[in-house]
């Protein structure tokens, strides 16, 4: 079998695990773990579904590539099938899991890393596998309650951590969107790498404004939270 075919059935293939520990971080958001079964890359992804009859949906990774456990940060969708399924598994219960796979992949050299909300964990991911040197993370939030890791990243990045708060207001975080504070950032740096991730608006309309504020389109890196 050639290594593209390979690729695509293990990405697609689901393994069942076993619930290590769900805790609820935040009102309604939960940090899953399941043993880790396979290495990955620090901002990769894997499908998860609790059963075999929906199609399972695609999570980033929310731990360090050296870590025992894989772990999975996600906030319940109303109406939704899965998440208010997810969030009441336990310890010993089942979760279908596949193969880590993407693109969106960290590295050692320097960037910004931009997220909204859940969009932070492949960052975290990244800042837990050693990869935070020369990096600043600029996460936007509706609610203080939001910033999921905080004292640990303001502890370890200092004032390259960077938190946007639109809704509510406290001493040391930007009141506004992450797009609010960009355009008060006088001189981004056009010779590192920008990843993005969080919901679709976010991403177009921060990619639009580094584009225009002369940063090379290929410098950008984004990844879709739906």
């Amino acid at each position: 079998m050639a290594k593209a075919e390979e690729y695509v059935k293990a990405e697609r293939e689901l393994f069942e695990e076993t619930i290590v520990n769900n805790v609820e971080i935040s009102p309604g958001v939960f940090l899953l773990s399941v043993k880790r079964r396979f290495d990955f890359l620090p901002g990769q992804v894997v499908k998860l579904a609790v059963d075999r009859v929906q199609p399972p949906r695609i999570y980033s990774i929310c731990s360090g590539n050296h870590e025992q456990e894989l772990r999975i940060l996600f906030n319940i969708k109303e109406g939704g099938y899965l998440t208010p399924k997810l969030a009441a598994l336990i310890p010993g219960d089942k979760v279908l899991v596949s193969q880590p796979y993407g693109g969106f992949a960290g590295s050692a050299k320097s960037a910004w890393w931009i997220a909204t909300g859940t969009g932070i964990a492949p960052f975290y991911s990244m800042f837990q596998s050693g990869l935070a040197d020369n990096k600043v993370l600029v996460h936007g939030a509706s609610y203080l309650n939001q910033f999921y890791f905080e004292d640990e990243l303001d502890w370890a990045m200092g004032k390259n951590y960077r938190r946007c708060c639109s809704r509510e207001q406290s001493c040391d975080v930007f009141h506004g969107r992450v797009t609010d504070y960009l355009r008060t950032v006088e001189n981004l740096p056009a010779d590192v790498e920008y990843y993005l991730c969080g919901k679709a608006l976010m991403v177009v309309e921060v990619r639009d404004l580094l584009i225009s504020r002369g940063i090379p389109y290929e410098n950008i890196i984004a990844e879709i939270y739906f």
